[in-house]
């Protein structure tokens, strides 16, 4: 038998078109051209409005600083015009002052800038140059002045906020027992030591500090506040006691003989 061959045709499917898009270029690019133009204008404004700084205003309670010195900061930092300069650049310099707690620096229309300072308050010395202010902060290093009046506090480098912590936490229980800090140490072990006006030192140790300080103004203090002033040192480095160093007499004498005098 024969085969018959089938008659196949192929196929070929041709391609749709897809429908041109029908954009509207002018309303696409009226936005672009109004983005264009309004940062043109805004540009153009600021490079015209942006003229030198002709005033700067300086305003604060000025005890320690000058406000020639703050001027004499903000001219050397200034850099561009009225609306260009880096403000807070400014404000970081002037706070880099000694005894500058903090500065702001604003713009005032048309060509003036106002420098508002706070100076630090001193609380207590530092070692043998610093003072520190009532949040502990080391604000000079090389104070010119070191306010004899003020308590002298001292401690390893880096204990500063911790050493005046501790001072802000006993002011007013010193003030209460009647007694006038000198000075306030803490060594290079982290033991501590209080000297008082009248000369007696208080040896706390570095262990159970809060419970040994409350020894001294709840049971050392008031037990011995007729006889304080012939005490030359309190121990509280005990578990449940203390000790007491007396003055010879010659040293009680002459400790008297002195008060009369400046009373006198």
């Amino acid at each position: 038998m024969k085969k018959t061959k089938s008659n196949r045709r192929k196929v070929i499917k041709k391609a749709q078109k897809l429908p041109k898009p029908n954009i509207n270029w002018t309303r696409a690019l009226v936005p672009i051209c109004f983005l264009s133009a309004f940062s043109a204008l805004i540009l153009g404004g600021r490079f015209l409005l942006d003229h030198p700084v002709r005033q700067i205003e300086i305003k604060g309670s000025f005890q320690r600083v000058t406000p020639i010195q703050v001027e004499a900061v903000i001219v050397s930092a200034l850099t561009g015009g009225f609306l260009s300069a880096n403000l807070n650049e400014l404000q970081y310099q002037v706070e880099g002052l000694d005894w500058v707690e903090s500065a702001q620096v604003t713009r005032s229309w048309p060509d003036r800038l106002k420098v508002r300072v706070i100076e630090h308050r001193a609380a207590a010395r530092w070692g043998s140059s610093g003072l520190l202010n009532s949040q502990g902060i080391l604000f000079t290093e090389n104070a010119r002045y070191m306010f004899p009046e003020l308590p002298h506090l001292m401690g390893p480098k880096g204990t500063e906020e911790e050493v005046a912590k501790r001072y802000l936490s006993l002011r007013a229980r010193l003030a209460e027992a009647n007694f006038t800090l000198e000075s306030l140490v803490m060594d290079e072990r982290g033991a501590w030591q209080i000297k008082l006006e009248s000369g007696q030192q208080i040896r706390i140790g570095k262990r159970d500090v809060d419970e040994r300080l409350d020894r001294l103004f709840k049971v050392v203090a008031p037990s011995l506040a007729d006889q304080f002033d012939r005490i030359q040192h309190v121990d509280l480095r005990y578990s449940n006691g203390f000790s007491v160093g007396w003055a010879s007499i010659q040293e009680t004498l002459q400790t008297e003989q002195s008060e009369a005098l400046g009373n006198g």
